[in-house]
């Protein structure tokens, strides 16, 4: 659980081994669902959905850790809590949040809209 006083360094490497424990606990999933598919067809189409959400969970997994360990590198570099778009400090509100934000809120409304 997120204590608001916890260090960011503490709080950040406790979500990587979060984010890894769940990816080897999806691994461990996909390697169990590997057996011999079902000889019944709406069973088949549940096993594929399922696979479906388990890839899904694993790559959204994937990608929140990359998040993570970005923002540990940065916190090593001295520029975590700094937009990396402006230089201007992240509010620890945000950083509350999202530990791993990279951007304040001013750049990440602007680049969602240029994404949208």
């Amino acid at each position: 659980m997120d204590t608001p006083s916890e260090d960011p360094r503490a709080r950040l490497e406790r979500l990587a081994s979060e984010l890894d424990q769940r990816l080897a606990r999806i691994g461990a999933r996909e390697r169990h669902e590997d057996g011999p598919p079902s000889q019944d067809f709406a069973e088949q189409a549940t096993e594929r959905e399922n696979d479906d959400v388990i890839g899904a969970l694993a790559l959204d997994t994937r990608l929140q850790l990359g998040l993570v360990r970005k923002a540990l590198r940065r916190l090593d570099a001295g520029d975590y809590g700094v937009c990396v778009e402006c230089g201007t400090p992240i509010p620890s509100a945000r950083l509350a949040a999202l530990p791993w934000a990279e951007h304040c809120v001013a750049c990440a409304e602007r680049l969602e809209g240029r994404h949208a």
